[in-house]
């Protein structure tokens, strides 16, 4: 049994020097040393080791204003010297871009005719706005009889004095004051990969940075390890308390919990992420009619919010994704995100004019300042490509 041990290792033996001598050849150089090492601290200079404090954490984020959601007043200026509206219209290029040049062929040096309606109302259609709004929409236009050839600019201006009437009714401040007896209970909804907890984290620091609320959050997503993570990281840097459970835990407990400790802990707003709800699968949304009825055994009016978080990208699915949360949970308000990435930004305006629900705040980038105050005129006019005057 030994021989066999060693003749095995002889005969291995040989074939390594046969594949060495294939691979290098005869004087080749030396490889160099491996380089796979964990680098130490000269302890000379240990002492100079810099630890992130606060204020590092703070500067590493955009100042941002505070949303119109919470200020239906305000008009945050851009720090580069421009105001909301050219935030918004760079956030809406995309959207913007294609319904421009759609229009300005459409309507260059030609009569209102039927034909040229029938066409404005399909690229109405083309920019999500829904059927049913472009068809209202055209019937406007119409309205206005015509009797010599278009000039663009006037279309685009009835248009978005026509779009502006659609959006206002939408325009509703986001209540941020506690309530008689604990925090006021936003709870986050919304499909997978909207940006419910992006949204959270850009909401708690406004809340807290700008108005000095005190911000609970629930990781009320157990079903993720890399969601409770996210959220860990924007109450770090939003100096918030989280309160979250293992993988797996049951999400109305991390609700119910949050909830108590925000209470014991005096905070103003208590903000709940939840799991990526599919809207087509029931036993999901049954997961988050659970959590609400949970919250509801320590006050009846809680959630006092339930904030729909929705991508406008998915275009008219996001109109589908509403009305399959309101069969389920009271929906109170919309943040609708990723306009900046979307060639179809009109689906805001087909969410408001289906639904009527407010929209607190749009989401025009990545940065933390790019979660925007909405404005009915203001985003009516970007939409349609008019100049900031």
């Amino acid at each position: 049994m030994v021989f066999w041990r060693k003749k095995t290792n002889e005969t291995s033996h040989d074939e390594e020097a046969r594949d060495e001598k294939l691979i290098h050849k005869h004087n080749e150089p030396a490889l160099e040393p491996s380089t796979d090492y964990d680098a130490e601290i000269d302890p000379e200079f240990r002492h100079k080791e810099l630890e992130r404090t606060e204020i590092d954490i703070i500067e590493d984020l955009s100042i941002t204003p505070v949303t119109h959601a919470i200020d239906t007043e305000a008009r945050p200026e851009n720090p580069d010297g421009g105001g909301w509206l050219s935030r918004l219209t760079e956030g809406l290029v995309k959207s913007t871009h294609k319904f421009d040049l759609g229009l300005t062929d459409l309507l260059s040096k030609r009569k209102l005719t039927d034909d040229v309606l029938q066409d404005l109302e399909d690229l109405l259609i083309t920019a999500d706005l829904g059927p049913k709004t472009a068809a209202s929409l055209v019937d406007k236009i119409r309205a206005q009889k015509f009797d010599k050839d278009v000039d663009v600019n006037e279309i685009k201006q009835i248009l978005a004095d026509e779009i502006a009437k659609i959006l206002e009714p939408c325009l509703a401040p986001l209540n941020v004051k506690a309530a008689a007896n604990g925090p006021r209970v936003y709870m986050i909804c919304g499909v997978n990969g909207v940006g419910k907890t992006t949204t959270i984290g850009k909401l708690a620091y406004q809340l807290h940075f700008k108005l000095h609320k005190k911000i609970t959050m629930a990781a009320g997503d157990t079903f993720r390890a890399a969601a409770i993570e996210q959220l860990q990281i924007w109450a770090d840097r939003t100096k918030c308390h989280l309160v979250a459970k293992d993988i797996g835990d049951d999400s109305a407990s991390v609700a119910y919990e949050a909830y108590e400790y925000a209470a014991k802990n005096q905070s103003d707003i208590l903000m709940i992420d939840t799991a990526g709800r599919l809207h087509n699968k029931s036993n999901l949304m049954a997961e988050l009619e659970k959590m609400i009825r949970v919250l509801k055994k320590k006050d009846e009016d809680i959630p006092h919010e339930v904030l729909l978080i929705l991508d406008s990208t998915t275009g008219q699915n996001a109109v589908q994704q509403v009305q399959a949360f309101r069969d389920i949970v009271n929906v109170t308000g919309l943040i609708v995100t990723k306009l900046d990435g979307s060639a179809k930004g009109g689906v805001v305006v087909a969410l408001a004019d289906q639904f009527g629900l407010p929209i607190y705040a749009i989401g025009v980038g990545e940065g933390i300042e790019d979660l925007q105050p909405f404005h009915a005129a203001e985003f009516a006019t970007a939409l349609v490509g008019l100049r900031d005057s």
